[in-house]
């Protein structure tokens, strides 16, 4: 099972972890982890590209984990309040969109959400 815990500090969504296999298919054939590795990579590129953003990736691979932070979607941290919005909403969608793939992989995918300061 994968578990992804999404952060959020202040209401704005700014990150998440996600650890675990899916276990939905054999390596290299799971159609689940695919669709996780392209939106992770998406939001990855889409924060630092296109939003001209810094942003925060680690990805171990032999403890299956891969954590994802941006301070430009904080306050405190980005001036521009339209890139905040921006940033946050990014990460929000990710959030809503894993809670309904949770719907059709309960046994393979777990989401939560967990309100604590950048880090």
């Amino acid at each position: 099972m994968t578990k992804v815990v999404f952060f959020r500090s202040g209401g704005n969504f700014y990150g998440f972890r996600e650890t675990g296999h899916t276990g939905y298919g054999d390596s290299g054939e799971d159609i689940l982890c695919a669709a996780l590795s392209a939106m992770t990579m998406l939001i990855v590129n889409t924060v630092e590209i296109s939003y001209a953003s810094d942003i925060l990736y680690d990805v171990n691979e032999g403890a299956t984990e891969i954590c994802v932070r941006a301070k430009s979607a904080l306050p405190e941290y980005e001036e521009d309040a339209l890139k905040q919005f921006a940033v946050s909403g990014l990460f929000q969608a990710y959030f809503y969109q894993l809670n309904d793939l949770t719907e059709e992989y309960p046994d393979n995918l777990e989401v939560e959400v967990t309100d604590r300061d950048f880090e």
